[in-house]
């Protein structure tokens, strides 16, 4: 096993290039006799930050192979007692705005089994300048299988955010993975108007696309929100896939629990992919919702991360 840990200048938030602005001092006093100073243009600084985890069998166990981090991201192992090994994702900058960059990748091994979550909901703030950017990528291995369990992402106002999914499957391996979005927070009277935000979803097995999604938000929020057609009103929305050996013939079962839930859903199957889409008036009910539906799909206790 390799564990690196880099603080080098090009990674680390600390050593990034400090701001830069820009004083010019005017001839002319003001009324108090003082100098007048005119601040220039300034560059905030930004978050930049890189993890990796990855596992492989020895002894038929899935065991930690290699683990590296920079900057702002960083990976938790907690201690497990059902058997799979857990890497907790967390960003240490407390959340995203414009011209944040973070990635994170996990590589499951051949016949290893994991789960991936994340500490807490990440959180997009206001962007002054740019798009913030969240790489994740994942390999699953030939007959390895990978639960996919990051917490909400909450949508603040004019925040912008770019995120990609990239997903390589092997032969015979499973996937769960799931990804809601929470458009602010009900409970403290945020509305939410003006967003820019694009979710990207490739999912590969043995080199061919099986699964490609795209969702796109922008403009008048509130507006596109509350039509039929998209989220009737609804503040808070997830999309939950499951592909793989472990998932042929759960559809039914799917449909079942979504049938349940307050709010709205559907679930479908594409090839070999099963696709569920929920709406929810807000963020807890959203929460309650998956974690009753993927405690049953998976048929185990959500992290306890899901439960702080």
């Amino acid at each position: 096993m390799s564990v690196r840990n880099s603080t080098s200048a090009e990674n680390s938030k600390e050593t990034l290039p400090p701001c830069s602005v820009d004083t010019h001092e005017k001839s002319t006093l003001n009324s108090a006799g003082a100098l007048n100073l005119i601040m220039g243009p300034h560059r905030p600084q930004r978050v930049l930050g890189r993890a990796i985890v990855a596992y492989h069998c020895r002894d038929n166990k899935t065991v930690l192979k290699d683990l590296g981090q920079s900057g702002s991201a960083k990976i938790k192992l907690p201690k497990t007692y059902d058997g799979l090994p857990l890497a907790v994702f967390l960003n240490t900058a407390g959340g995203i705005t414009g011209g944040d960059e973070l990635t994170y990748q996990a590589h499951i091994g051949k016949h290893c089994h994991a789960v991936i979550s994340t500490q807490a909901a990440e959180r997009i703030y206001r962007s002054q300048h740019g798009v913030g950017t969240v790489t994740n990528d994942l390999t699953v291995d030939s007959h390895g299988s990978c639960a996919w369990l990051p917490q909400e992402t909450i949508l603040f106002e004019k925040s912008k955010l770019r995120r990609r999914f990239s997903v390589n499957l092997g032969a015979g391996s499973d996937l769960i993975a799931v990804e809601s979005v929470v458009l602010g927070r009900k409970a403290m009277g945020e509305t939410i108007k003006t967003i820019s935000f694009h979710d990207s979803w490739r999912i590969h097995r043995d080199g061919h696309l099986i699964f490609a999604d795209d969702t796109r938000l922008s403009g008048d929020i509130s507006e596109l929100m509350a039509g039929q057609a998209t989220a009737g009103g609804a503040q808070a929305f997830a999309t939950l896939i499951a592909t793989g050996p472990a998932s042929e013939g759960k559809l039914g079962q799917m449909r079942t629990l979504i049938a349940d839930i307050e709010g709205d859903a559907g679930a479908s199957l594409i090839g070999d992919v099963l696709v569920a889409r929920l709406v929810a008036p807000n963020g807890d009910i959203l929460r309650r919702n998956l974690i009753t539906i993927l405690t049953q799909l998976r048929g185990r206790e959500l992290p306890r991360v899901w439960h702080c």
